[in-house]
């Protein structure tokens, strides 16, 4: 939706939607039986289970956003734990049940509910409260924007644990890459947020390669806040490589397995705490 005189959304990703879901019917269209069963990065998921994922996402999310349809349960969140425990139950019972589902029939629901949730997508006002809000960037209430881009890197994330299951490139471009990473380091937020440093102290995440980027977290008013461009050298530099930044982001990998392959100059303790973001319920 476009709204007139409206200010430009922070990181545009709608028109990006249409890209990954073509790329992710090529690619489950060209897997063999065997792949499907292919365990992955997920934990206890296998490729189908993943796949299957995705479409719970746009069933459930058209749903209740499009439908205003919900299913009552007896639930009370008293905690982010609380949610976590919640959704995870949600995910299990789905992906339980889609397994008696063919990989046939995934895809083919996949693409027809691809094309229904990204014209959703388009019709909500940007700047709107969205009807969920991003937890894991520490939010209460979101804007349609970010929503939004929370659910872009739901899509990115699970097509390219598919693709590292597989052995399949394709969504390793700044293209696709780049907005996935700038919308997941709102996660860094939260997880500096009790970290206890003097003002002005800086710390710069930068994710090495020509797909990747550099984004400066400074000490301001005794909170963090992101910086654009920092005015002094960072108190701590963090570089990571791309493909273990997806991982470990996303809870792929330990803060554990990641230190010996990250590149850290300055305060070692201060760089760590970086490490432990996690941009996903989990």
């Amino acid at each position: 939706m476009t709204i007139k005189n409206s200010p430009p959304v922070p990181i545009p990703t709608l028109h990006l939607f249409p890209v990954l879901d073509k790329l992710l019917i090529e690619l489950l269209k060209s897997l063999t039986p065997d792949e499907w069963n292919l365990p992955t990065i997920a934990r206890q998921w296998t490729v189908k289970d993943i796949s299957a994922h995705l479409l719970d996402g746009n069933l459930r999310s058209l749903s209740a956003s499009r439908d205003n349809y919900f299913v009552q349960r007896d639930v009370n969140f008293a905690s982010y734990g609380d949610l976590v425990m919640y959704l995870n139950q949600l995910n299990h019972e789905w992906t339980h049940a889609a397994k008696r589902l063919s990989p046939q029939i995934i895809i083919y629901l996949l693409e027809l509910s691809g094309k229904q949730y990204v014209e959703h997508l388009n019709s909500l006002d940007p700047f709107s409260k969205a009807i969920y809000s991003v937890a894991w960037a520490g939010q209460d209430v979101s804007e349609n924007w970010f929503h939004i881009a929370r659910e872009y890197t739901e899509k990115f994330l699970h097509q390219q644990q598919i693709r590292d299951a597989v052995g399949l490139p394709g969504l390793m471009t700044k293209q696709l890459f780049l907005p996935f990473m700038d919308i997941m380091m709102f996660g860094m937020l939260p997880a500096f947020k009790d970290v206890a440093a003097e003002n002005g102290t800086s710390i710069s995440i930068v994710i090495s390669s020509e797909i990747g980027s550099c984004w400066n977290l400074y000490r301001k008013n005794d909170s963090w806040c992101f910086k654009k461009d920092p005015d002094k050298q960072p108190d701590a530099i963090l570089e990571i490589e791309p493909d273990l930044a997806w991982k470990l982001f996303s809870k792929g990998i330990s803060p554990a397995e990641a230190l010996p392959k990250v590149k850290i100059s300055g305060d070692i303790a201060l760089a760590k705490y970086a490490l432990k973001m996690v941009s996903v319920m989990a």
